[in-house]
């Protein structure tokens, strides 16, 4: 690898080196500063509405952003070897199937940009010669734009590369139109993807956070196959760690044998949209799914099997992680963090329609049991539910999809 700027001096090397310990120490908190903001700039509505993607690419910034931080305490000042890993050629092979072409540039400039700021402060803060610091900054400044350089040129090789092999890229493509939706004759689209559209459709995501993992994610699909309501079913390799899979039939399909196959696939986890028909439904279905799934990556949850018709309203108040923090705090108070026995009973006497009877029935404890927990529960909350029984049905809500966001907001 060519060195392309002079090596630096003893005190460039010195302040570079302490520079990137300091900023590895909080990698977490750099990370977060820098990802988001440059995965939103990517301008590609297909891979933000894509969980799974968006997921990886965090991930890939992430060991990109140690990587560079990493060669600059061992080697400071010195040319970074990129790190393109099996991971991230994976990821570029996705994007290139699905005819996902992001805005890699301009991702790459505004994370560059919010970096650079990073870097000046800290700069700044461990070095008050002039001479030294102009030193630091250009030598920091052709770094940080050759790795994005050498990152660029390697994605766009590895994505011809894909393109000329893969195999299954025209159905993909098919798939990835109708769910942008764009006007795709239905014949056509039966055509391609050897798919009956002309009925009803329930659309399912399934994916793991982990690449180790693809063997289970394949056995969690094939599991799905082997119900009676997956022998229809259509299968797309959406990513390396996630599949798209439609149900079809005459009517919609029974989910409870699909849920009970995905109840023994351990490492997966997986979304469901609203049955929709036709080509339209096709879409619908399949972005109810993709909605629920970057919900469930969003506010890191534990759920296995989601729904998306059970929590709209939860991705409605929880676009915006710290505003739904805010709103959990707020009507709950001291209930949010108290026993969660006790936030079901409130949740199933509300769902309930206030009827003890029918929420004892529900929860299949004694009536008795369920007015003392409803009762200790009421006094813990915030807001009343006598007061506003929405307001705390829906912090319910959000907690039992993510139970550890009362904890994280007062953390």
């Amino acid at each position: 690898m060519d060195e392309l700027w002079p090596a630096p001096s003893t005190g460039a090397t010195d302040v570079i080196r302490s520079v990137s310990q300091q900023l590895l120490a909080e990698a977490e908190g750099f990370a977060a500063a820098v990802i988001a903001p440059a995965l939103n700039a990517q301008n590609d509505t297909a891979l933000l509405a894509d969980g799974s993607l968006t997921n990886e690419d965090r991930q890939i910034s992430h060991s990109d952003l140690v990587q560079w931080l990493t060669a600059n305490i061992q080697h400071p000042g010195h040319r970074v070897e990129l790190y393109f890993s099996t991971r991230t050629t994976d990821y570029i092979r996705d994007l290139t199937s699905r005819g996902i072409a992001p805005d890699f540039a301009e991702g790459w400039r505004v994370g560059l940009a919010i970096s650079w700021r990073r870097w000046l402060r800290e700069c700044l803060a461990q070095c008050s010669d002039p001479a030294l610091l102009e030193e630091i900054l250009d030598i920091i400044a052709q770094s940080m734009a050759q790795y994005a350089i050498d990152w660029m040129v390697a994605a766009r090789e590895a994505s011809v590369a894909d393109a000329m092999a893969n195999a299954d890229s025209d159905a993909v493509a098919m798939i990835q139109l109708i769910a942008n939706g764009a006007s795709v004759p239905q014949d056509f689209a039966e055509g391609r993807l050897n798919y009956r559209l002309a009925r009803w459709h329930q659309a399912l995501v399934l994916w793991t956070d982990d690449p180790a993992q693809v063997e289970a994610l394949e056995a969690a699909v094939a599991a799905v196959r082997d119900t009676t309501a997956g022998q229809r079913a259509l299968v797309a390799r959406a990513s390396t760690t996630s599949r798209w899979i439609w149900l079809s039939g005459p009517s919609g399909p029974d989910l409870n044998p699909v849920e009970k196959a995905l109840a023994a696939a351990e490492p997966v986890q997986s979304t469901v949209g609203r049955p929709g028909h036709g080509l339209e439904g096709f879409r619908s279905s399949h972005q109810d799914a993709l909605a629920a799934q970057a919900m469930i990556i969003r506010l890191g949850s534990a759920r296995r099997f989601t729904e998306y018709a059970e929590v709209e309203l939860i991705d409605t108040l929880t676009r915006d992680r710290a505003t739904a923090q805010r709103f959990v705090t707020n009507t709950l108070g001291p209930l949010a963090e108290a026993d969660a026995e006790l936030r079901e009973a409130l949740l199933t006497y509300v769902q309930c329609g206030f009827n003890t009877t029918r929420a004892a029935a529900t929860l299949y404890a004694h009536r008795n049991t369920v007015e003392r927990r409803v009762s200790r529960a009421n006094k813990l909350s915030a807001v009343k539910v006598e007061d506003n029984p929405t307001h705390v049905a829906a912090a319910l809500l959000v907690l039992e999809v993510a139970p550890d966001i009362a904890a994280v907001a007062g953390s």
